[in-house]
């Protein structure tokens, strides 16, 4: 009997213990973190994030702050409204060189939901494959040398435009740019104004709900586009346990995605998601389509992208063809360029990944 009392007490003493723990672990002071987001596929990693608490659970506070564009991220950074985030990788060049950011990681790839559109009318719908090298893209060269479209400029669409008129030979200078934000463009085009219009998801799905052809997304002109997470370099050099513990949480609900994809119970997520940050209605059939659409890569495969041990990563690969691009353009002048060419390119960096502390935390 008093063995049994003894231990009763020692087994009292532990739970007490733990108790007072696990007390002053969750009255610890949280970590507030302003993060940048636009209302678009990888939102869902921080969404999903905070509605299971998973970033208290690393001792931070997420603040989800939305933009309408990249730029409009990069733009907001020298008044430090936000220190982590995520945005497009053609942003995310000039993110870094005039704003001062990190690249860290990986949201997804949304190289096949970047796309430019015509309407049903358009003659560039009579020639698919007619350009050597790039059998699943519409258009010639005739079509579309002079011709107008809606673009939001230093964009991931401005990208997938530049690429497209690249295969034909074409620069931006030959055609007529009119820079609007995406639902702008998308009320022109409706409204009659342009001859191409150039959007990211969610608003390709608007097009094609509108009726409007899909004649060249970024994987048709043989190219790829990540969404990145990005951090502000003073920041993330003062603070790199937080940004590998911002990264941990992204890589729970990118498990999620990754081994569920559009299940049911993720459509629902998904919709719900867009309802409450952008107040934008989702069919069920389009968020099904817009998972299924972005690849999502695990801490592991990441690590392989961004190995340098063997010389130029495939993500600093990525940038680079995208800084070209915006060179190309007049976007970057000669000197900018140089700053993201061979050894230059530390600003790509998988030093936050290395520091994740593993084995990720179940997403359910």
């Amino acid at each position: 009997m008093r063995k049994l009392l003894v231990v009763g007490m020692v087994l009292l003493t532990v739970v007490l213990l733990f108790s007072e723990v696990g007390a002053a672990q969750t009255g610890q002071k949280l970590i507030t973190v302003n993060t940048a987001w636009m209302p678009e596929h990888e939102l869902f990693f921080a969404w999903y994030a905070k509605q299971k608490g998973f970033d208290k659970q690393e001792g931070l506070d997420l603040k989800l702050l939305s933009f309408d564009s990249g730029m409009a991220i990069a733009e907001a950074l020298p008044a430090k409204q936000w220190v982590l985030g995520a945005t497009g990788g053609v942003p995310m060049v000039v993110t870094n060189l005039r704003y001062n950011a990190y690249l860290i990681g990986i949201g997804n790839n949304e190289s096949w939901t970047n796309a430019l559109f015509v309407r049903p009318n358009s003659p560039v719908l009579k020639s698919k494959g007619a350009q050597k090298g790039y059998p699943n893209i519409y258009g010639t060269a005739a079509d579309i040398k002079g011709k107008t479209f809606l673009v939001t400029t230093v964009s991931s669409a401005h990208f997938a435009m530049s690429t497209y008129l690249h295969a034909f030979g074409l620069k931006d200078s030959d055609v007529v740019i009119k820079q609007m934000d995406q639902a702008s463009a998308v009320a022109a085009f409706d409204s009659g104004i342009g001859d191409f219009v150039c959007l990211w998801a969610p608003y390709t799905y608007t097009a094609v709900d509108k009726g409007w052809k899909e004649i060249a997304n970024v994987a048709g002109v043989n190219a790829a586009l990540p969404i990145t997470f990005v951090a502000d370099k003073d920041y993330a050099d003062k603070n790199p346990e937080v940004v590998a513990k911002f990264l941990r949480v992204m890589f729970r609900s990118i498990n999620k995605l990754k081994e569920e994809g559009a299940s049911p119970e993720n459509i629902k997520l998904y919709q719900q998601m867009y309802k409450d940050f952008a107040g934008m209605e989702y069919t069920a059939d389009q968020a099904k389509k817009d998972i299924q659409s972005h690849p999502v890569y695990t801490l592991q495969e990441q690590l392989k992208m961004f190995d340098t041990s063997k010389g130029q990563s495939e993500v600093q690969r990525w940038e680079l063809l995208i800084a070209e691009f915006l060179h190309a353009n007049g976007r970057l002048k000669d000197a900018e360029l140089a700053k993201v060419e061979g050894n230059n390119m530390n600003w790509t960096t998988g030093k936050y990944l290395k520091m994740v502390q593993t084995p990720i935390p179940s997403y359910k």
